[in-house]
Order: structure tokens, then sequence, then C-alpha cells
């Protein structure tokens, strides 16, 4: 397996790269936090990511969309975490399309994937229920009667969820609260009654929301087809190799802002950079990325030939790109000093980010402990 891009995909992260520095750099973060956005994005900004055709990577042709794989939404994912481009990109293209590209009804599909591929749908996938991703722990409950399943229970760290035209809900329809079995994706509307949504400001500035369900009514045709808990499995797969590579963006940005100040910060009369103890914790910093980036294009090229062992390849890349971007934002605060944790400077950005994005769906040690029980250890 080839570790390269190829042309098209290649020049598909140039014109991303290119779009967000214009349109999302991370002035336009700061913009967003300052003046307290109520949506936590801009929906112009959008707009346009849909006219690039960025929601419609992952969607097939026959609905509209692009058919670019994952490799090529890995690409877009890496850039927005270069300028920590705030958008519905993880929430709706990652998880939500995700879904129901492999659990949606042949009329799921037909109905919400052009929608999504032309932009004008933002979904949220409504999965976690404890503090730290637990995938099996589901106390969310779907019982069905007659026509109608009705839905209760809460859900938090739901990604743009205040902002979310539709849920996908991961529910319970049988089994104990930690059962692998009994675990069903509904599809909720988010106008329904019953469902009450909070929003919670993080500390990356990015959206998520606390959502309640209160014998939420929903017809039976929106219960999608999670035929097993492989399924689901898969779905957090590919969103942790998404959010990988996003973190391997990040980690780029960083290294190369901390390393233009290591040449440009100077102390005793010459840049900080020429001291040979920082000298090797960047050559540290700059392995450890070059490491990153074979892994995640090997993960977004599993995903793209389906291969039997993604979990596990998904584990590697989430556990390594969780390590890396920790080690390079920590580096990055410290050469920088104290003006490193002030507002004055973007570095700051970075490492908040970094630590939203190691707990999404399991931190490093969730993922070294999975990946070491899924080698057999």
């Amino acid at each position: 397996m080839a570790l390269v891009l190829n042309e098209e995909q290649a020049m598909l992260k140039e014109s991303v790269k290119d779009f967000l520095n214009m349109k999302s750099p991370i002035s336009a973060l700061r913009e967003l936090r300052d003046t307290n956005n109520p949506d936590g994005f801009d929906r112009s900004v959008w707009t346009e990511m849909a006219k690039l055709g960025l929601t419609g990577l992952n969607i097939s042709e026959e609905f509209g969309g692009l058919d670019f794989g994952y490799i090529g939404l890995g690409q877009a994912l890496e850039e927005t975490g270069r300028t920590l481009a705030a958008s519905p990109l993880v929430s709706t293209v990652l998880l939500s399309t995700t879904a129901i590209n492999l659990c949606g009804s042949d009329t799921q599909k037909a109905t919400l994937l052009p929608e999504l591929a032309e932009g004008n749908l933002i979904m949220s996938f409504a999965h976690e229920e404890k503090t730290h991703h637990n995938p099996t722990h589901v106390a969310t409950t779907a019982t069905l009667d007659g026509d109608f399943y009705t839905i209760n229970g809460s859900k938090t760290f739901v990604l743009d969820g205040h902002v979310a035209d539709k849920f996908v809900v991961v529910a319970r329809v049988s089994g104990a609260v930690n059962d692998k079995e009994g675990i069903q994706l509904f599809l909720v509307d988010s106008k329904r009654e019953g469902i009450k949504v909070n929003r919670t400001m993080m500390m990356d500035n990015r959206n998520a929301a606390k959502v309640n369900f209160i014998n939420t009514s929903i017809p039976k045709e929106n219960k999608m087809n999670l035929s097993c808990y492989e399924d689901l499995e898969k779905i957090y797969a590919i969103g942790a190799i998404g959010l990988a590579a996003e973190m391997l963006g990040s980690a780029q940005e960083c290294f190369e802002k901390t390393i233009a100040y290591l040449k440009e910060r100077q102390q005793f009369g010459v840049a900080i950079g020429s001291f040979q103890a920082l000298q090797h914790r960047a050559a540290k910093m700059f392995i450890d990325i070059e490491l990153s980036k074979s892994v995640v294009i090997k993960a977004l090229k599993a995903i793209d030939t389906n291969e039997n062992n993604l979990t596990e390849i998904a584990s590697l890349a989430k556990a390594k790109l969780g390590q890396t971007l920790k080690l390079v934002s920590n580096e990055g605060i410290q050469m920088h000093g104290g003006v490193g944790m002030t507002d004055d400077v973007e570095i700051g950005f970075f490492i908040k980010r970094a630590r939203v994005a190691q707990q999404t769906l399991g931190d490093y040690n969730y993922h070294l402990d999975r990946y070491a029980k899924l080698r057999g250890y």
C-alpha cells in the first residue's frame, strides 16, 4: 500500500488549504469566540464549503456527492486542523453521513444524502452518555408502540447539537445498559416534541450540547439498519480516523509556528533556535509528526479499501495522533514561554483544541488499551 496521495487528492488538499486560509483562518475562530456567535460557526463559510464539494466527499455520485472517499475527506479535515476552522464537518459529514451510508435504508439514503451533499442539512451524532467514551454504555431506550418508537434518555457531548436539524441517536431496544447487543440507530428531527437541547461552551470554542429525549415519539420508519454492534464500531472507527487527520493538521501547524518563533525570538543576542536543547526537542516533534503522517494516510486508505482490521488501525491512529498533538501543543506553549498562554498569540488555541480533540471518541489511553486487546494482549 503506497502511503502517498494521487494527483486528484493532492489538488483537493491544496484547494481546501487556499480556501480555508482565505475564508476561515485562526482569526475567524477568534472572532466567533469574541462575538459569542450563537451558531458557533460561520454559516456563509459553511455554504461555500458545500459549494466546494466538501459536504459530499463521502457521498456517492448517485446521491449528488463527489464519491471522493475518506482519503479525500481526510485531506479536508487535515486542513481544517491547520486553521482550527469551526464547522459541522465532523458532526455532519464525518459521523452522521457515515452512519447513513453504512446503516441507512434505501429511502433514508435517497432522502437525506442529496440534502447533505448540498449542505442543506446539519446533523449530529448523539451517542455519548458518560464523561469518557464508552460505546457500549447505552442507557437511552427506544420502545416500539404500534407505528412509533418512544425515545427516553440523555446524551452528552453532542457535537453541533444545538444547531442540528436532525440527530442520529444511539438507543437501546433491548438488553442491559452495557450489552453490545440490542443497540440501534434512529433518525430524529430536532424539532420533535420532548427534546431539550442545552449548548455546552467548550474550551476550544467549538460546539457541543447536552440533549435530553423525554418521551420523544418518532415513526418506526426512522429506525436505521444497524445489523450488529460491529457496524457501530465501524462508524466510531471512521470517526476516530477522521479526527486523527484533523489532529495531524493541528500538529503540523503548531510545529511550524513554534519553529518560526524559535528562529525569531532572541536571547543573549542569538536566536533561541540555536540552543541545542531546543533543537533536540524540535527534532523529537518532527520525527513524531512524520510517523503520524504515515499512520493517518494508512488509516484513511484502510477505510476506502474496507480493511478487515479497520478498528485496530483506527485505535492506532487515534492513539498516536493524541500523543503527538499533546507533545507538540505542550512544547509549543513551553517554547513560546509565558506569552504562549496569553491571548496575544495563536499558539494557545492549538493546545485548547488538542485537549478536546483528544477526548472526542476516546483519548489515547482508551485507544492504547483497545489496540492492545485487539492485538491479543
